[in-house]
């Protein structure tokens, strides 16, 4: 099987394409099989490429646990760039499917060569029912108390469930987000962003990813992060928000969020 390893920021995947579908009853397997850092490839999630009916491109991503994932920011970024290379679409601009609905790619490239993409990201919610959250119509700014300490949340959809807890005073470690993640007001688990504001154009975020655990960074989860402090007045429309793996572009729009950042190739190959 031929792979290709792509990452965004720090965030890694393997690509492999099942153009005809014939992976589906074995594609958890082969994700937790090639991610694993030590008896696969290794990385953050497998990125399998479709084509659908309509001949739109469909990005499938499954986390290193097995686990399966709506929507992936970092991820999004490198399938764009993956399917342009590869010729599957032409343009540079153009719509691709995934398990959160479509999304609009628009590539960005430097000496004709696409070093990212800026991604229509869809619009937030903050309503319990679709988080899904147990018998709770939303949490904002709600104060916790996992494992003795305190916690106040605020979690909303952005394609998959993200917490944010905004970090004032240096209170929190990225590893406490596992014990955020099955608590027992999320009915599926939730990601957790510990977020930092610097100013009000600046955020720091550290995310605690369902299913791979601490990431070098998150794409959803930074826009989640930009959406909840511009929500709080805390900061304006558009942030640069600095992950351990580098940096996006946020911007929260009255249509939806748009992420911007890069997409690398790391190696290409073939699995045993």
């Amino acid at each position: 099987m031929k792979f290709t390893k792509m990452q965004g920021i720090g965030n890694d995947f393997i690509f492999i394409e099942d153009l005809d579908n014939k992976l589906l009853e074995k594609e958890v397997s082969i994700a937790k099989k090639l991610c694993d850092r030590h008896f696969g490839i290794g990385a953050d999630g497998l990125v399998v490429v479709r084509k659908l009916n309509n001949l739109n491109m469909k990005m499938t991503i499954i986390n290193s646990d097995g686990s399966r994932a709506n929507m992936c920011g970092n991820a999004i970024r490198c399938f764009g760039r993956y399917i342009y290379d590869k010729g599957y679409v032409k343009d540079k601009k153009f719509i691709v499917e995934t398990d959160d609905g479509k999304k609009e790619i628009e590539l960005i490239s430097e000496d004709n060569i696409i070093i990212g993409a800026r991604v229509y990201m869809g619009k937030p919610s903050f309503k319990g029912e679709l988080i899904p959250l147990n018998n709770k119509k939303e949490l904002i700014k709600e104060e916790v108390n996992i494992n003795n300490k305190i916690y106040e949340l605020t979690t909303l959809l952005m394609g998959v469930p993200h917490t944010i807890v905004i970090d004032k005073n240096n209170n929190y470690n990225v590893l406490e987000g596992k014990y955020i993640e099955k608590f027992s007001y999320f009915k599926e688990g939730t990601n957790v962003n510990f977020v930092k504001v610097i100013d009000s154009d600046t955020i720091k975020v550290d995310t605690w990813e369902r299913g791979a655990g601490r990431t070098l960074a998150c794409g959803t989860g930074t826009c989640a992060s930009a959406v909840v402090t511009n929500k709080f007045g805390l900061t304006n429309n558009k942030v640069l928000a600095k992950l351990p793996g580098g940096e996006l572009i946020i911007e929260v729009l009255d249509n939806g969020v748009y992420m911007t950042g890069n997409a690398e190739y790391i190696c290409k190959g073939e699995t045993l």
